[in-house]
């Protein structure tokens, strides 16, 4: 941990589940002064049955705790593989670092629990840190939520590193499962990001894509399906009561909110519509669209705060690649920002594949943990103090770890 340039590789798979996404890093610096650039990276699809089996399990499900405990264990093995063949193919001598997320299964911070809060990510680390002989932080939510709060979104600390700038207000704009946003004012300090997660990203469009397909098709690939039909207005009104849109920030969501239980409650209550699946499908875009272009007011109407007005938007996540969700997503911007030219871009332009910066942002924060430096923002979760993310595996030996002839 001590070398000046260290490989760190970042593991995560989002609420889409569709698989992980493993990324390898080359990591300089600590802390504000980190410096990142991606090697390679690499995404591998889970098994049709497992990913069945993931969907399944997550909450608001009642799922046995002996399946939780097998899932526990195959997803940790499915990581270990991939990291093993990102390794494989980008020829790596050496490996110093793991960051995985995991799984998220269930989330419960303090605005949806009214008991203790939790949250639950599997996906054993051990079977990481031993089949590749290296340390392995995981466990990035839990010390947040201790503290306070919500658990997320765990990446502004690692935005802000990356892309703040001194003189242009960015929104670095990540549509995964979950979409969720981090406002970086021009010339801002660490403590001025302001972050939260807007609603839905593809999760609900994927689910509406799954259940008219049953199941053959998973997702719309780059939006053709959205593009297809028209918004039916009268479900829109209905999606946009929801009570998620209306709260402040600090906040965060998942599938409790806006998963397949969501939409098949509005399937039921438009069946006497007649409603065509590509209808469904347009009219889930544009509501992705409206209510991500929507968080965007709580800081970017300079007459109500004194702010710098919004210059760019940075696009990552697999939504980036949905045609018809940006599109809708640039003019719900331009329509809320009164004329104002928004710049949009993705984080490829800045040297970071935009499906690689999930996973980039785990490999920063493992490095922040093992370099014991506190990466949360509790302006943006609601934590009573900064703290250390992550728990650290070691699996192996010392002399292993740091790659004697025992290794």
């Amino acid at each position: 941990m001590r070398r000046r340039t260290r490989i760190v590789l970042g593991l995560n798979s989002g609420t889409s589940a569709d698989g992980v996404d493993a990324v390898a890093c080359e990591i300089t610096g600590r802390g504000l002064r980190m410096r990142v650039r991606v090697i390679g990276h690499f995404a591998r699809r889970y098994p049709n049955d497992l990913r069945r089996r993931i969907l399944s399990a997550m909450a608001p499900a009642e799922t046995r705790t002996e399946e939780i405990c097998r899932l526990h264990g195959e997803i940790g093995r499915f990581f270990a593989g991939t990291s093993a063949a990102l390794a494989k193919r980008l020829a790596l001598k050496r490996i110093d670092l793991v960051g995985s997320h995991g799984q998220t299964v269930c989330h419960l911070p303090p605005s949806v629990s009214r008991r203790v809060s939790g949250t639950l990510q599997i996906g054993e680390a051990a079977f990481i840190s031993i089949g590749l002989g290296v340390p392995v932080v995981s466990q990035f939510r839990q010390a947040d939520m201790v503290a306070g709060g919500q658990g997320a979104p765990l990446v502004p600390w690692t935005d802000y590193v990356l892309f703040r700038h001194s003189k242009r207000s960015r929104v670095v704009q990540n549509i995964g499962g979950i979409a969720n946003l981090t406002w970086l004012p021009a010339g801002g300090r660490v403590d001025d990001v302001t972050a939260f997660d807007t609603g839905p990203g593809n999760m609900l469009i994927d689910a509406l894509v799954s259940h008219f397909t049953k199941g053959k098709v998973t997702y719309d690939k780059n939006g053709s399906l959205g593009r297809r039909g028209r918004v039916r207005h009268e479900v829109l009104t209905h999606m946009l009561e929801h009570p998620y849109l209306t709260k402040r920030p600090p906040k965060s969501c998942g599938r409790e909110e806006f998963g397949v239980v969501w939409m098949e409650d509005l399937l039921k209550r438009f069946r006497g519509r007649r409603i065509p699946s590509s209808d469904w499908i347009a009219t889930a875009t544009h509501f992705t669209a409206v209510t991500i272009a929507s968080g965007y007011r709580s800081f970017s109407d300079s007459r109500r705060r004194r702010s710098p007005p919004l210059d760019e938007v940075i696009l990552c996540g697999g939504g980036a690649k949905n045609k018809a969700l940006v599109r809708s997503l640039t003019t719900a911007v331009a329509e809320n920002m009164n004329g104002r030219r928004i710049e949009f871009k993705t984080t490829a332009d800045y040297g970071i594949p935009f499906q690689a910066k999930e996973g980039a942002s785990f490999a920063m924060l493992a490095a922040a943990c093992v370099d014991r430096v506190a990466a949360n923002l509790p302006g943006v979760t609601g934590a009573r103090d900064r703290v250390i993310l992550g728990q650290l595996c070691h699996g192996v030996s010392e002399s292993s770890i740091y790659g004697s002839e025992s290794r």
